[in-house]
């Protein structure tokens, strides 16, 4: 596993941060301002993509500012996993379900857009990114 999952059941220390979901966060929002450029290069043709309406070209649309807004959620968890009231492991899970949610969202979206028979691809970032969320939650919650 690319991210220890400690046993111990201690929490973060106050202004304690999860750098890996931070470094990440700012990596996403750096590729979703690349890969917009990519495909704002190609915008100016009408037709690319089937159009502007086709499902192919709005599911780009959604990949590239999913880049940006789960890099976005991953920084605003990494600069509040120091208030949750979970075990280091729980805030682990949190974490590393943020990072495959970020990761697997934009690349679902390019899969559909290639091929409509990869709908079912969607339920893993957001199984994912749910299971972040409702961890997070819990541990706000908790205080």
């Amino acid at each position: 596993m690319w991210l220890p999952i400690s046993t111990t059941r201690a929490r973060l220390k106050r202004g304690e941060s999860m750098p890996i979901n931070e470094v990440f966060g700012w990596l996403w929002i750096m590729l979703g301002f690349l890969s917009g450029m990519v495909i704002g290069l190609l915008f100016h043709d009408e037709q690319w993509l089937g159009g502007y309406a086709s499902c192919p070209r709005r599911l780009i649309r959604l990949g590239h500012i999913s880049f940006v807004g789960l890099g976005i959620l991953n920084i605003l968890f990494s600069r509040s996993a120091d208030r949750f009231a979970l075990s280091a492991p729980l805030v682990s899970v949190a974490s590393q379900a943020f990072i495959i949610g970020g990761i697997s969202m934009p690349l679902c979206c390019g899969l559909m857009a290639w091929n409509k028979r990869w709908h079912m691809v969607f339920t893993v970032p957001v199984i994912s990114l749910s299971l972040g969320a409702g961890l997070t939650l819990w541990g706000l919650l908790r205080l």
